[in-house]
């Protein structure tokens, strides 16, 4: 299907241009040159929100779960040390006493691998490495909400901007026909009702302006928040349509294998499963060898020796008989828990199914909007000089011109809504299918690869800081 598409300098030309005239409009277009972009925002947001960031940092720490499973793979070492006082009291056969003071000290080290623990070292590194999996397809689908805030609250600010424009607008032609009202009751052509009615319209006209004001001042709140600075002068924004599907099939098919959520929950899925043979390694034997040095010395002149050098190998099975229960009942719970992550995966799919759905007859449904808002403002627009000619000739009242100016506003309101609508639909429909990226958009931003961080930590056997050096 072909799609219309829209210029960037439409956004606020086209809501403007019937009110503020050919210059204005070349104003605009003159500043959206040097103005920020749509994609300059989604590259602030993306390397500097907070809630991204902290996701981000979440995935590090998941990635260390892989270096503390693969630590059953490896020896354990450790050192002893004893020093210390010991008095001594001998009793000998001829009643007497000997007495000391004797000052031993032993030091060792010990070295233990385990051989086989029933698997349970394997099946935890693979649970560890389906975690860091699911991990970054959550850290994906943060990814993707941060870009479609960005993307809504930059449109928002632009939708909110184009009102505040249209209000004004509005307000100065509603003094203007005040003023001719004012003109036309003081020559007699007109009563006083007419007046009145005028200065009720531009007293509603000046509270409408107030609220978008007010409306302005919240959505640059917001884009701050989201964004990461303030709102500065922003350029026109126009969907992604080359970037998404071309049927709703296909929207449909794309967000079943391609959606974060749903990868995710595979990944739980064989989490899950996995878990349930870390569980079951509790009922298999348990065989390590243990190798030790020590040597230990005395100060006892009275004894054969004064140390002992020992070194020894031992080997050690461990086969459990019952424990209580312990081992069976965390198998079955891991059974259960495997069954409800294959529900919770069918439940995310039907979801992402409903989702890309929506997010397709959402935005087919808004270029209707835009085309009929279109057509609207056009109508109004033509409207309201006719009406205006048509009073001026004694044919219309002012309550005439009062209406057509506030169905001309309302129609421009609507324009920019479905504006703003057309452009936010077009990046929900591509994030429903798993594509809203910065590899995706062309962002001019390096790609945030959380392999990185991974490949980093897998295989470290030591060390405190962080590959970030913290």
């Amino acid at each position: 299907m072909m799609t219309k598409r829209i210029c960037p300098a439409r956004w606020r030309l086209s809501v403007c241009r019937h009110a503020l005239g050919a210059v204005t409009a070349l104003t605009f277009s003159c500043l959206a040159v040097q103005a920020e972009t749509l994609n300059d925002a989604l590259v602030k947001a993306y390397q500097s929100n907070p809630q991204l960031n902290a996701d981000r940092a979440r995935q590090r720490a998941t990635d260390e779960n892989v270096p503390q499973a693969m630590s059953g793979y490896r020896p354990q070492i450790a050192a002893t040390l004893g020093v210390g006082l010991q008095a001594v009291r001998n009793l000998l056969p001829d009643n007497t006493v000997q007495s000391a003071t004797l000052k031993p000290w032993t030091i060792g080290v010990t070295v233990t691998q385990t051989l086989f623990n029933g698997f349970k070292t394997s099946s935890s590194v693979r649970v560890a490495e389906f975690q860091v999996k699911s991990g970054r397809e959550a850290l994906r689908n943060v990814g993707q909400g941060v870009l479609l805030d960005a993307v809504t609250a930059y449109t928002n600010v632009l939708a909110s901007t184009s009102l505040l424009d249209a209000q004004r607008a509005n307000v100065a032609a509603l003094r203007e026909t005040l003023d001719v009202a004012r003109k036309r009751l003081a020559s007699g052509d007109v009563t006083p009702t007419d007046t009145a009615q005028a200065e009720a319209r531009l007293a509603r006209g000046q509270a409408d302006l107030n609220a978008a004001e007010v409306s302005l001042a919240i959505n640059q709140a917001t884009y701050l928040q989201v964004i990461g600075v303030a709102p500065s002068r922003l350029a026109p924004a126009e969907p992604i349509d080359r970037l998404l599907p071309t049927s709703r099939d296909n929207a449909v098919a794309q967000a079943t294998a391609a959606n974060p959520a749903v990868l995710a929950a595979r990944f739980d899925v064989d989490t899950a499963t996995t878990t349930i043979s870390v569980a079951e390694s509790s009922l298999y034997p348990t065989v390590t060898v243990q190798a030790g040095a020590s040597r230990s010395m005395q100060s006892d002149s009275t004894l054969g020796t004064y140390g002992t050098d020992q070194a020894s190998i031992i080997g050690q099975a461990s086969v459990p008989l019952y424990d209580g229960g312990l081992a069976a009942a965390q198998t079955r719970q891991a059974k259960e828990l495997a069954t409800q992550s294959r529900q919770v995966l069918e439940q995310v799919r039907n979801q992402a199914r409903s989702a890309a759905i929506g997010a397709w007859v959402s935005h087919e449904g808004s270029k209707i909007a835009v085309t009929a808002a279109e057509a609207e403002v056009k109508a109004a627009g033509v409207a309201l000089l006719g009406v205006q000619r048509e009073a001026q000739g004694g044919q219309r009242t002012t309550v005439d011109v009062l209406n057509a100016q506030q169905d001309l506003i309302q129609a421009r309101a609507r324009l920019i809504g479905a504006l703003r609508d057309r452009i936010i639909a077009s990046y929900t429909l591509l994030g429903a299918v798993g594509g809203l990226d910065v590899r995706t958009l062309a962002l001019n931003t390096p790609d945030y690869l959380p392999e990185v961080h991974y490949h980093q930590v897998r295989d470290a056997w030591h060390g405190l800081r962080t590959p970030s050096g913290k």
